[in-house]
């Protein structure tokens, strides 16, 4: 049996499109989107409605990850007040752009799971962890702090969210993110996905890194309207791209505060973030 499973897109179609070509190549027995199709970059719509395509054609399956939560949620509640409205402002760019196409989008479970020829080689699949799809596994978390997120009795867990691949083990049970397709954190420009297969009853894994049109893709950030009209936050979203590393935890710690305080106004706060983020 031959399963791949790929994740956090991120609205970014070049890159999607490169997966989705290797993928079908791979011909394999079951695929698995496994949460963040949508939001953080320029092309939701076209992501949900070639994925939904893949689904209706091919079998391919989705599991909910917090971005689809969060523009489903952007749909049915306004923002409190102004601030609000200018810190989900790209959310809400993103919700206005798939809200026709919400069959596409909606009753998306939060996890998976399947075996394999074997009843004893179930694989549990959700985009964060049992405690919520905002959940992630990284490299240095402790064991004590990934207990009871994993259910029992599953022969490999597989997860996302963080946009880093890792391979890890919580008492003997294998653990695999499977990164980002659209957006890696880990320093490695390179989209990534993972393929599975079962041999002689054991789970047997890679983690695949491929290149697609970054040129392509900055260009539909550009033309796009996003960074325009997503409001300010979407410029760090876009360096977080073009980095490829994590650098919202910084702003949200060191700018935010001041912002959320009303000490200072957004943009000019985003645009001092940016030149400690893009400093040599």
């Amino acid at each position: 049996m031959k399963v791949v499973i790929f994740s956090d897109v991120q609205a970014n179609l070049p890159a999607m499109e490169a997966a989705v070509e290797q993928i079908l190549d791979l011909h394999a027995d079951l695929v698995i989107m496994d949460g963040d199709l949508v939001n953080r970059g320029p092309s939701s719509r076209a992501c949900v409605e070639t994925f939904d395509q893949l689904r209706r054609q091919l079998g391919w399956l989705p599991v909910k990850g917090n971005h689809e939560a969060w523009i489903l949620r952007c749909l049915r509640v306004a923002p409190r007040d102004a601030l609000e409205a200018q810190m989900r402002q790209f959310a809400d760019w993103t919700a206005l752009q798939v809200r026709d196409r919400l069959d596409a989008l909606e009753n998306w479970p939060d996890h998976l799971c399947f075996h394999g020829a074997h009843e004893a080689s179930w694989v549990h699949v959700t985009h964060g962890t049992m405690a919520g799809n905002r959940i992630g596994i990284t490299a240095n978390l402790a064991d004590e702090e990934i207990r009871g997120q994993l259910p029992d009795d599953i022969a490999l867990f597989v997860t996302a969210h963080t946009h880093r691949p890792l391979e890890r083990e919580l008492d003997g049970v294998p653990i695999l993110n499977v990164g980002s397709v659209g957006s890696p954190f880990d320093g490695d420009v390179r989209g990534s996905y993972a393929i599975l297969e079962e041999r002689r009853g054991r789970w047997h894994w890679e983690i695949v890194r491929f290149h697609y049109d970054r040129t392509r893709a900055q260009q539909d950030f550009e033309d796009s309207g996003f960074l325009e009209g997503g409001g300010p936050l979407t410029h760090i979203l876009f360096e977080e791209w073009r980095q490829a590393r994590l650098l919202m935890p910084l702003w949200r710690r060191e700018f935010e505060p001041s912002v959320l305080a009303g000490e200072r106004e957004l943009a000019p706060a985003v645009e001092a973030f940016l030149r400690v983020a893009t400093a040599p």
